[in-house]
């Protein structure tokens, strides 16, 4: 068996390489995105992994089919950037990564979560103006605080067990929700309910059809006063346009960001010295409200081993099988 993975970071290496000497397989590792025309690099090997934020196109899949190749992991939890249709067409099974560390993101949420009450932008802007005073930035504390958590999977339990500890009362909602959780936490049929009674709302869905701008100028008129969002999850649960109202209004007191939706220009770029054209990111990146990263919540030495672990021994499962346990369709 000879696999190649595509799009590889430096951080990534030594895991695929650990993974390879462990299972003594070949695996090949390229830094080059994979699209319709790189897709020769995977000319005579039996399965491809890869990890990019741009689209998985049709004309990719029907390239590699065309080489006989018909195992396909992503090395992430979403595949909302994978054309389905496309891979089925072209008898491609594809798989992700539906579990990695966790407490990698809701670490993350939280810790961007309590920077954002504590009002940590505001004051960080004040003293690089060299001004020491902390009048007119009281914050709130999170034990005094509802805390409504959108998506109660593993990430979103997670997030509540941390939560917890600082003594948040937490209400939740989740289309399926989780036995695991129905003792210790509120769980709100309508999410109305959720918005109209939260101090601090966090994401942790995934991104479907069905909750593209869930977080949008309705959803928001419905929120308390000084509402906090934070959003560690898919940037296409938020309507910027209607995020940036609520925020000039006051009616949300502040947001953090990891995700945004047209995030892929941008986001693992390098973009020194040049000019941002997308004018609400810009003013994202402006404001003393919003603590706004690149989709780092994910970025630790467990989750990317986790990662890099998981997806290749779901394409493994593929080639020697025909079948993973983490296929997506």
């Amino acid at each position: 068996m000879k696999l190649i993975a595509y799009n590889v970071r430096e951080d990534e290496r030594k895991y695929i390489e650990k993974w390879a000497k462990r299972n003594k397989i070949e695996v090949a590792m390229t830094d080059t995105r994979i699209t319709a025309e790189t897709a020769s690099l995977a000319k005579g090997y039996d399965g491809i992994c890869a990890l990019q934020t741009s689209a998985y196109e049709a004309e990719m899949f029907q390239s590699i089919a065309q080489l006989g190749i018909h195992s396909f992991a992503i090395r992430s939890v979403g595949y909302d950037s994978v054309d389905i249709e496309a891979a089925k067409k072209n008898n491609v099974k594809v798989t992700n990564v539906p579990g990695y560390s966790p407490s990698a993101i809701a670490e993350f949420s939280v810790s961007q979560a309590l920077q954002l009450i504590r009002r940590v932008p505001a004051f960080n802007q004040r003293m690089e103006e060299q001004d020491f005073r902390w009048s007119g930035l009281i914050s709130k504390e999170l034990k005094h605080m509802t805390v409504g958590v959108i998506g109660t999977g593993r990430i979103g339990q997670s997030a509540i067990d941390i939560y917890q500890g600082f003594g948040s009362k937490i209400l939740a909602y989740d289309v399926y929700q989780n036995p695991d959780l129905k003792d210790r936490v509120t769980y709100v049929e309508e999410i109305a309910e959720l918005f109209q009674q939260s101090d601090l709302i966090t994401l942790h869905a995934p991104a479907l059809e069905s909750n593209f701008h869930m977080i949008n100028e309705a959803a928001i008129n419905q929120m308390k006063q000084g509402v906090y969002l934070v959003n560690t999850a898919r940037g296409s649960l938020v309507d910027t346009d209607a995020l940036l109202s609520g925020l000039n209004s006051g009616k949300v007191a502040g947001a953090a960001l990891d995700t945004y939706e047209n995030e892929t220009a941008y986001f693992s770029h390098d973009w020194r010295g040049k000019t941002i054209e997308d004018t609400r990111l810009q003013e994202l990146l402006d404001r003393s409200d919003v603590l706004l990263t690149p989709h780092i919540a994910f970025y630790t030495e467990k989750a990317v081993e986790n990662m890099v672990d998981i997806s290749l021994d779901s394409v493994k499962e593929l080639v020697e099988i025909g079948k993973s346990r983490n296929e997506i369709y």
